[in-house]
Protein backbone atom coordinates (compact mmCIF):
# COMPACT_ATOMS: atom_id res chain seq x y z
CA UNK A 1 0.00 0.00 0.00
CA UNK A 2 1.68 3.37 -1.04
CA UNK A 3 1.31 6.20 1.79
CA UNK A 4 -1.17 9.19 0.92
CA UNK A 5 0.26 12.07 0.27
CA UNK A 6 0.37 14.03 3.23
CA UNK A 7 -2.33 17.51 2.98
CA UNK A 8 -3.39 16.10 -0.83
CA UNK A 9 -5.09 18.38 -2.67
CA UNK A 10 -5.71 20.26 -6.09
CA UNK A 11 -3.20 23.38 -7.04
CA UNK A 12 -4.20 26.55 -9.02
CA UNK A 13 -1.99 25.71 -12.08
CA UNK A 14 -2.26 29.45 -13.12
CA UNK A 15 1.67 30.91 -14.24
CA UNK A 16 1.91 33.61 -12.64
CA UNK A 17 0.27 32.22 -9.47
CA UNK A 18 2.03 29.12 -9.48
CA UNK A 19 5.75 30.79 -10.52
CA UNK A 20 5.19 33.37 -7.45
CA UNK A 21 4.30 30.66 -5.22
CA UNK A 22 7.32 28.37 -6.20
CA UNK A 23 9.55 31.63 -6.27
CA UNK A 24 9.19 31.90 -2.61
CA UNK A 25 9.22 28.84 -1.38
CA UNK A 26 12.38 27.88 -3.88
CA UNK A 27 14.04 30.68 -2.85
CA UNK A 28 13.38 30.26 1.11
CA UNK A 29 13.80 26.01 1.39
CA UNK A 30 14.69 24.35 -1.77
CA UNK A 31 18.12 24.41 -1.56
CA UNK A 32 18.93 26.32 1.33
CA UNK A 33 19.85 25.54 4.84
CA UNK A 34 16.44 25.76 6.29
CA UNK A 35 14.94 22.95 4.23
CA UNK A 36 14.29 21.54 7.47
CA UNK A 37 11.88 23.15 10.24
CA UNK A 38 14.33 23.96 12.71
CA UNK A 39 14.80 27.16 11.83
CA UNK A 40 11.19 28.17 11.24
CA UNK A 41 9.42 26.26 13.88
CA UNK A 42 12.23 27.19 17.01
CA UNK A 43 11.00 29.57 20.36
CA UNK A 44 12.43 32.90 20.18
CA UNK A 45 12.53 33.66 23.81
CA UNK A 46 15.74 33.93 25.15
CA UNK A 47 17.45 36.75 25.72
CA UNK A 48 20.83 36.73 23.55
CA UNK A 49 23.42 39.64 23.46
CA UNK A 50 23.49 41.93 21.05
CA UNK A 51 26.51 42.32 18.17
CA UNK A 52 26.65 43.41 15.08
CA UNK A 53 26.56 41.09 11.59
CA UNK A 54 30.33 41.86 11.44
CA UNK A 55 31.37 41.31 14.63
CA UNK A 56 33.67 38.89 16.63
CA UNK A 57 31.07 38.14 18.98
CA UNK A 58 32.70 34.91 20.94
CA UNK A 59 29.29 33.38 21.93
CA UNK A 60 29.31 30.57 23.78
CA UNK A 61 25.55 30.67 25.02
CA UNK A 62 25.20 26.57 25.60
CA UNK A 63 24.60 25.68 29.05
CA UNK A 64 26.90 22.56 29.81
CA UNK A 65 25.08 19.56 29.60
CA UNK A 66 23.13 17.44 32.03
CA UNK A 67 24.58 14.73 34.70
CA UNK A 68 24.46 11.48 32.30
CA UNK A 69 20.78 9.79 32.96
CA UNK A 70 19.75 6.56 31.36
CA UNK A 71 17.99 7.35 28.08
CA UNK A 72 14.30 7.24 27.84
CA UNK A 73 14.01 4.52 24.73
CA UNK A 74 10.34 3.85 24.54
CA UNK A 75 10.36 7.79 24.65
CA UNK A 76 12.34 8.32 22.26
CA UNK A 77 10.65 4.96 19.96
CA UNK A 78 7.35 6.67 20.20
CA UNK A 79 8.63 10.53 19.63
CA UNK A 80 9.97 8.94 16.66
CA UNK A 81 7.36 6.90 15.34
CA UNK A 82 5.25 9.94 15.68
CA UNK A 83 6.81 11.55 12.61
CA UNK A 84 5.72 8.88 10.69
CA UNK A 85 2.38 8.71 11.98
CA UNK A 86 2.07 12.88 11.19
CA UNK A 87 2.59 11.99 7.54
CA UNK A 88 6.35 11.88 6.89
CA UNK A 89 7.24 8.72 4.87
CA UNK A 90 10.19 7.43 6.84
CA UNK A 91 12.96 8.68 9.43
CA UNK A 92 15.98 7.72 11.26
CA UNK A 93 17.85 8.50 14.05
CA UNK A 94 20.49 8.35 16.78
CA UNK A 95 20.64 9.92 20.13
CA UNK A 96 23.42 10.00 22.52
CA UNK A 97 24.05 10.99 26.63
CA UNK A 98 27.35 10.16 27.32
CA UNK A 99 28.42 6.77 27.05
CA UNK A 100 24.62 5.74 25.98
CA UNK A 101 23.54 5.70 22.79
CA UNK A 102 19.99 4.80 21.52
CA UNK A 103 19.30 4.22 17.43
CA UNK A 104 16.03 3.84 16.14
CA UNK A 105 13.88 4.16 12.83
CA UNK A 106 10.50 4.31 11.43
CA UNK A 107 8.39 3.93 8.42
CA UNK A 108 9.15 3.35 4.77
CA UNK A 109 12.04 3.38 3.06
CA UNK A 110 10.23 2.92 -0.27
CA UNK A 111 6.76 3.48 -0.32
CA UNK A 112 5.93 1.39 -3.23
CA UNK A 113 7.32 -1.77 -1.63
CA UNK A 114 7.07 -0.96 2.14
CA UNK A 115 10.41 -1.76 2.61
CA UNK A 116 10.97 -0.36 6.11
CA UNK A 117 13.30 2.01 6.98
CA UNK A 118 16.59 0.97 9.28
CA UNK A 119 18.85 3.06 11.19
CA UNK A 120 21.78 2.09 10.16
CA UNK A 121 20.85 3.43 6.87
CA UNK A 122 23.15 6.17 4.97
CA UNK A 123 21.69 9.37 3.87
CA UNK A 124 22.24 12.73 1.89
CA UNK A 125 23.14 15.83 4.95
CA UNK A 126 23.26 18.31 2.52
CA UNK A 127 24.47 21.42 4.28
CA UNK A 128 25.70 19.78 6.93
CA UNK A 129 28.47 19.48 4.70
CA UNK A 130 28.95 22.67 5.74
CA UNK A 131 30.22 22.06 9.11
CA UNK A 132 32.84 19.50 7.80
CA UNK A 133 34.51 22.30 4.69
CA UNK A 134 34.32 24.92 7.46
CA UNK A 135 36.80 22.96 9.57
CA UNK A 136 38.59 22.05 6.78
CA UNK A 137 39.74 25.81 5.80
CA UNK A 138 39.81 26.22 9.86
CA UNK A 139 42.80 23.75 9.79
CA UNK A 140 44.10 25.60 6.99
CA UNK A 141 43.77 29.09 9.14
CA UNK A 142 45.55 27.24 11.97
CA UNK A 143 48.50 26.43 9.53
CA UNK A 144 48.90 30.05 8.79
CA UNK A 145 47.64 29.07 4.78
CA UNK A 146 44.67 31.02 5.24
CA UNK A 147 43.51 34.47 7.35
CA UNK A 148 40.00 34.66 8.35
CA UNK A 149 40.05 38.35 7.64
CA UNK A 150 41.98 38.24 4.56
CA UNK A 151 40.00 39.29 1.42
CA UNK A 152 39.15 36.45 -0.43
CA UNK A 153 40.49 38.19 -3.33
CA UNK A 154 43.75 37.56 -2.54
CA UNK A 155 43.61 33.50 -2.86
CA UNK A 156 41.04 34.31 -5.73
CA UNK A 157 42.27 37.32 -7.58
CA UNK A 158 40.53 35.65 -11.39
CA UNK A 159 37.46 34.24 -9.91
CA UNK A 160 36.49 37.28 -7.36
CA UNK A 161 38.63 40.57 -8.76
CA UNK A 162 37.82 44.26 -8.06
CA UNK A 163 35.99 45.95 -5.37
CA UNK A 164 34.26 42.58 -4.26
CA UNK A 165 37.30 40.68 -4.21
CA UNK A 166 38.88 43.39 -1.66
CA UNK A 167 36.10 43.81 0.80
CA UNK A 168 35.13 40.30 1.14
CA UNK A 169 36.66 37.76 3.65
CA UNK A 170 37.16 34.34 4.24
CA UNK A 171 35.30 35.37 7.32
CA UNK A 172 32.61 36.36 5.76
CA UNK A 173 32.16 33.30 3.09
CA UNK A 174 32.08 31.20 6.44
CA UNK A 175 29.35 32.91 8.01
CA UNK A 176 27.37 33.85 5.25
CA UNK A 177 27.75 38.03 5.59
CA UNK A 178 29.84 38.29 2.42
CA UNK A 179 26.48 39.76 -0.10
CA UNK A 180 27.39 37.24 -2.55
CA UNK A 181 24.01 35.47 -3.82
CA UNK A 182 22.81 31.91 -4.20
CA UNK A 183 23.24 30.03 -7.67
CA UNK A 184 20.96 26.94 -6.78
CA UNK A 185 18.11 28.88 -9.11
CA UNK A 186 20.59 30.32 -12.09
CA UNK A 187 21.30 26.37 -11.81
CA UNK A 188 18.42 24.84 -12.43
CA UNK A 189 16.32 27.13 -15.16
CA UNK A 190 13.16 26.33 -15.49
CA UNK A 191 12.55 24.61 -11.85
CA UNK A 192 10.22 27.32 -10.74
CA UNK A 193 7.63 27.02 -13.52
CA UNK A 194 8.20 22.50 -14.31
CA UNK A 195 10.08 21.50 -11.01
CA UNK A 196 9.59 17.71 -11.62
CA UNK A 197 10.32 18.13 -15.22
CA UNK A 198 13.95 19.98 -14.63
CA UNK A 199 15.29 17.79 -11.67
CA UNK A 200 14.71 14.75 -13.74
CA UNK A 201 16.26 15.98 -16.71
CA UNK A 202 19.22 17.17 -14.50
CA UNK A 203 19.30 14.24 -12.53
CA UNK A 204 23.06 12.77 -13.94
CA UNK A 205 23.87 16.38 -14.62
CA UNK A 206 27.80 17.23 -14.02
CA UNK A 207 28.67 20.90 -13.05
CA UNK A 208 31.95 22.52 -12.11
CA UNK A 209 31.87 23.86 -9.28
CA UNK A 210 33.58 27.69 -10.73
CA UNK A 211 30.75 27.36 -12.55
CA UNK A 212 28.09 27.56 -9.96
CA UNK A 213 30.32 30.24 -8.26
CA UNK A 214 30.30 32.50 -10.76
CA UNK A 215 26.42 31.64 -11.28
CA UNK A 216 25.97 33.07 -7.60
CA UNK A 217 28.96 36.11 -8.52
CA UNK A 218 26.52 37.08 -11.00
CA UNK A 219 23.17 36.83 -9.19
CA UNK A 220 21.63 40.41 -7.64
CA UNK A 221 22.81 40.47 -4.04
CA UNK A 222 20.04 39.63 -1.69
CA UNK A 223 21.24 41.06 1.32
CA UNK A 224 23.81 44.07 1.93
CA UNK A 225 27.34 42.74 2.65
CA UNK A 226 27.84 42.35 6.43
CA UNK A 227 24.34 40.97 7.29
CA UNK A 228 23.75 37.64 7.60
CA UNK A 229 22.03 35.61 4.12
CA UNK A 230 22.49 31.95 3.86
CA UNK A 231 23.81 31.30 0.30
CA UNK A 232 25.58 28.31 -0.87
CA UNK A 233 27.63 30.05 -3.04
CA UNK A 234 29.97 30.53 -0.22
CA UNK A 235 30.73 27.29 0.64
CA UNK A 236 31.26 26.37 -3.00
CA UNK A 237 33.92 29.30 -3.09
CA UNK A 238 35.33 27.91 0.30
CA UNK A 239 35.67 24.78 -1.34
CA UNK A 240 37.65 26.45 -4.28
CA UNK A 241 39.77 28.58 -1.54
CA UNK A 242 41.07 25.15 -0.30
CA UNK A 243 42.27 23.94 -3.57
CA UNK A 244 44.13 26.82 -4.20
CA UNK A 245 45.69 26.43 -0.76
CA UNK A 246 46.67 22.77 -0.93
CA UNK A 247 46.70 21.71 -4.06
CA UNK A 248 44.50 19.52 -3.67
CA UNK A 249 40.65 18.70 -4.97
CA UNK A 250 38.51 20.42 -1.91
CA UNK A 251 36.64 17.33 -1.44
CA UNK A 252 39.58 14.92 -1.59
CA UNK A 253 41.45 17.64 1.46
CA UNK A 254 38.22 17.18 3.37
CA UNK A 255 37.54 13.56 3.34
CA UNK A 256 41.67 13.08 4.23
CA UNK A 257 42.10 15.96 7.05
CA UNK A 258 38.74 16.20 8.32
CA UNK A 259 36.64 12.10 8.13
CA UNK A 260 39.25 10.36 8.40
CA UNK A 261 40.85 12.11 11.08
CA UNK A 262 37.25 12.05 12.84
CA UNK A 263 37.95 7.82 12.25
CA UNK A 264 34.21 8.14 10.41
CA UNK A 265 33.49 5.17 8.93
CA UNK A 266 30.19 5.93 6.66
CA UNK A 267 30.79 9.63 5.34
CA UNK A 268 31.68 10.77 2.21
CA UNK A 269 31.37 12.84 -1.12
CA UNK A 270 29.74 10.66 -3.67
CA UNK A 271 31.83 10.06 -6.53
CA UNK A 272 29.01 9.18 -8.84
CA UNK A 273 24.78 9.66 -8.55
CA UNK A 274 24.45 6.85 -6.62
CA UNK A 275 24.69 6.25 -2.83
CA UNK A 276 27.47 3.04 -1.84
CA UNK A 277 25.42 1.53 1.10
CA UNK A 278 21.95 0.79 2.34
CA UNK A 279 20.08 3.82 1.98
CA UNK A 280 16.43 4.77 1.73
CA UNK A 281 14.63 5.83 -1.13
CA UNK A 282 14.35 10.04 -1.08
CA UNK A 283 10.95 11.85 -2.17
CA UNK A 284 10.66 15.49 -3.01
CA UNK A 285 7.23 17.03 -3.18
CA UNK A 286 8.23 20.42 -4.35
CA UNK A 287 5.03 21.60 -2.11
CA UNK A 288 2.89 19.60 -4.13
CA UNK A 289 4.07 20.32 -7.55
CA UNK A 290 5.62 17.05 -8.03
CA UNK A 291 2.95 14.72 -7.30
CA UNK A 292 3.00 11.98 -6.20
CA UNK A 293 6.45 12.89 -4.62
CA UNK A 294 9.62 11.39 -6.40
CA UNK A 295 12.32 9.30 -5.78
CA UNK A 296 15.57 11.45 -6.33
CA UNK A 297 17.82 9.02 -3.99
CA UNK A 298 19.94 8.56 -7.65
CA UNK A 299 21.40 12.32 -8.32
CA UNK A 300 24.82 13.88 -9.36
CA UNK A 301 25.42 16.15 -6.72
CA UNK A 302 27.59 18.26 -8.46
CA UNK A 303 25.49 21.04 -8.50
CA UNK A 304 26.34 20.58 -4.37
CA UNK A 305 29.90 20.06 -3.97
CA UNK A 306 31.25 21.42 -1.17
CA UNK A 307 28.17 23.36 0.12
CA UNK A 308 26.11 20.14 0.46
CA UNK A 309 27.03 16.68 -1.51
CA UNK A 310 28.07 14.78 1.62
CA UNK A 311 26.27 10.84 2.60
CA UNK A 312 26.92 10.01 6.13
CA UNK A 313 24.74 8.08 8.84
CA UNK A 314 23.29 9.82 12.03
CA UNK A 315 25.76 7.79 14.14
CA UNK A 316 29.22 9.30 12.47
CA UNK A 317 27.11 12.68 12.39
CA UNK A 318 26.84 12.02 16.49
CA UNK A 319 30.51 11.34 16.04
CA UNK A 320 31.67 14.13 14.32
CA UNK A 321 29.85 16.88 16.55
CA UNK A 322 31.36 15.53 19.24
CA UNK A 323 34.63 15.43 18.51
CA UNK A 324 34.55 19.08 16.88
CA UNK A 325 33.13 20.29 19.93
CA UNK A 326 35.44 18.46 21.79
CA UNK A 327 38.39 20.33 20.31
CA UNK A 328 39.81 17.05 18.62
CA UNK A 329 39.50 18.42 15.12
CA UNK A 330 40.70 21.87 15.43
CA UNK A 331 42.54 23.92 17.95
CA UNK A 332 41.68 26.12 20.76
CA UNK A 333 41.77 29.40 18.68
CA UNK A 334 40.21 27.97 15.89
CA UNK A 335 37.35 26.37 17.55
CA UNK A 336 36.50 29.37 18.95
CA UNK A 337 36.38 31.43 15.58
CA UNK A 338 34.05 28.29 14.55
CA UNK A 339 31.50 29.62 17.61
CA UNK A 340 31.69 33.50 16.97
CA UNK A 341 28.51 34.62 16.06
CA UNK A 342 26.12 36.39 13.93
CA UNK A 343 22.45 36.70 14.09
CA UNK A 344 20.97 34.72 11.69
CA UNK A 345 17.65 36.86 11.13
CA UNK A 346 16.32 40.30 12.24
CA UNK A 347 14.24 39.66 15.36
CA UNK A 348 10.75 41.18 15.30
CA UNK A 349 10.92 44.58 17.54
CA UNK A 350 10.76 43.38 21.48
CA UNK A 351 12.27 39.58 20.39
CA UNK A 352 15.28 38.32 21.02
CA UNK A 353 17.43 36.34 18.33
CA UNK A 354 17.40 32.42 19.07
CA UNK A 355 19.44 31.69 16.00
CA UNK A 356 22.82 32.31 15.55
CA UNK A 357 25.50 31.36 12.79
CA UNK A 358 28.98 31.14 13.43
CA UNK A 359 31.32 29.80 10.55
CA UNK A 360 29.78 25.72 9.20
CA UNK A 361 28.55 25.68 12.65
CA UNK A 362 25.15 27.45 14.84
CA UNK A 363 23.76 27.59 17.57
CA UNK A 364 20.21 27.84 18.44
CA UNK A 365 17.67 27.46 21.55
CA UNK A 366 15.37 25.31 21.63
CA UNK A 367 11.96 25.36 23.62
CA UNK A 368 13.29 23.39 26.41
CA UNK A 369 15.65 26.22 27.12
CA UNK A 370 18.78 25.01 26.70
CA UNK A 371 20.96 26.44 23.47
CA UNK A 372 22.12 23.60 21.11
CA UNK A 373 25.33 23.72 18.01
CA UNK A 374 24.83 22.29 15.21
CA UNK A 375 23.48 22.33 11.37
CA UNK A 376 20.80 20.94 9.52
CA UNK A 377 20.47 20.25 5.69
CA UNK A 378 18.27 19.21 2.59
CA UNK A 379 19.09 18.64 -0.84
CA UNK A 380 16.31 16.70 -2.69
CA UNK A 381 14.40 14.22 -0.92
CA UNK A 382 16.20 14.51 1.66
CA UNK A 383 16.51 16.05 5.05
CA UNK A 384 18.86 16.11 7.94
CA UNK A 385 19.26 17.93 11.46
CA UNK A 386 22.13 17.41 13.93
CA UNK A 387 22.33 19.12 17.01
CA UNK A 388 24.85 18.81 20.32
CA UNK A 389 25.22 20.50 23.71
CA UNK A 390 28.09 22.61 23.88
CA UNK A 391 30.56 19.78 25.17
CA UNK A 392 28.72 17.00 22.55
CA UNK A 393 27.70 15.09 25.79
CA UNK A 394 24.13 14.78 24.70
CA UNK A 395 23.30 14.69 20.83
CA UNK A 396 20.48 13.93 18.35
CA UNK A 397 20.64 13.21 14.53
CA UNK A 398 17.66 12.80 12.05
CA UNK A 399 17.54 12.03 8.73
CA UNK A 400 14.39 11.87 6.93
CA UNK A 401 13.05 11.15 3.21
CA UNK A 402 10.43 12.97 2.39
CA UNK A 403 11.07 16.68 1.33
CA UNK A 404 9.34 20.16 1.16
CA UNK A 405 6.16 18.16 1.96
CA UNK A 406 4.29 21.32 3.41
CA UNK A 407 1.25 22.90 2.09
CA UNK A 408 -0.02 26.04 1.43
CA UNK A 409 -4.27 27.16 0.99
CA UNK A 410 -5.53 28.74 -1.39
CA UNK A 411 -4.71 32.35 0.13
CA UNK A 412 -0.68 31.33 -0.53
CA UNK A 413 -0.65 30.99 3.90
CA UNK A 414 1.21 28.17 5.19
CA UNK A 415 -0.89 25.15 6.63
CA UNK A 416 -0.86 23.25 9.47
CA UNK A 417 2.17 21.02 9.74
CA UNK A 418 1.84 17.99 11.84
CA UNK A 419 5.01 16.86 10.38
CA UNK A 420 7.22 19.39 11.17
CA UNK A 421 5.65 19.93 14.79
CA UNK A 422 6.33 15.83 15.33
CA UNK A 423 10.23 16.57 13.64
CA UNK A 424 10.83 19.60 16.41
CA UNK A 425 9.11 17.71 19.84
CA UNK A 426 11.39 14.58 19.01
CA UNK A 427 14.61 16.50 18.34
CA UNK A 428 13.45 19.12 21.55
CA UNK A 429 12.74 15.78 23.67
CA UNK A 430 15.76 14.21 22.78
CA UNK A 431 17.99 16.74 23.61
CA UNK A 432 16.43 17.50 26.94
CA UNK A 433 15.27 15.03 28.76
CA UNK A 434 16.47 11.47 26.84
CA UNK A 435 12.80 11.30 25.14
CA UNK A 436 10.64 13.31 26.42
CA UNK A 437 9.41 16.06 24.98
CA UNK A 438 9.60 19.92 27.10
CA UNK A 439 6.06 21.08 25.41
CA UNK A 440 3.57 20.08 23.64
CA UNK A 441 4.19 21.30 20.35
CA UNK A 442 1.98 19.06 18.44
CA UNK A 443 -0.88 20.54 19.87
CA UNK A 444 -0.30 24.21 19.50
CA UNK A 445 2.28 26.38 17.64
CA UNK A 446 5.53 27.90 19.34
CA UNK A 447 4.59 31.24 20.40
CA UNK A 448 7.37 33.25 18.65
CA UNK A 449 8.55 31.19 15.96
CA UNK A 450 11.75 32.05 13.84
CA UNK A 451 11.30 33.34 10.38
CA UNK A 452 13.00 30.69 7.85
CA UNK A 453 16.56 31.15 7.96
CA UNK A 454 17.02 32.35 3.72
CA UNK A 455 14.15 34.63 3.15
CA UNK A 456 14.98 35.54 -0.12
CA UNK A 457 11.67 36.82 -0.68
CA UNK A 458 9.13 38.11 1.92
CA UNK A 459 5.78 36.48 3.43
CA UNK A 460 4.15 39.40 1.51
CA UNK A 461 5.69 38.10 -1.81
CA UNK A 462 3.51 34.50 -1.22
CA UNK A 463 -0.05 36.04 -1.82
Amino acid sequence: MRLAHPNNRRHSHHPEHRRGRLAAVASVAVLSLAVGVAPAQAQATAPVSAAPATAWSGLSAAPLAAPERRLDRPALRDSLAAIHKAGMYGAYSAVRDGSQQWRGATGFADVDTERRMRPDFEHRIGSITKTFTAVAVLQQVQKGRIELDAPIGRYLPELIPGERGRQVTVRMLLNHTSGIADYVLPAFPGILENPGKVLEDNRFRRLDPEHLARLGLAAPPTAERGTHAYANTNYVIAGLLLQKVTGQDAETYITRHVIRKAGLRHTYFPRSPYISGPHAKMYESMYGYIEPARDFSAYDMSWAGTAGAMVSTMRDLNDFYRQLLGGKLLGPAELRAMKTTVPAYEAEPGEEVAMRYGLGLYTLRMPNGGWYWGHDGGVFGAGTWALSTEDGRRQVAIGYNLMKYQRFDENDKPKPDPIGDALFQYVDGALSSAGKPSSPLGRSAPPSPLPPLNPLVTPEQLR
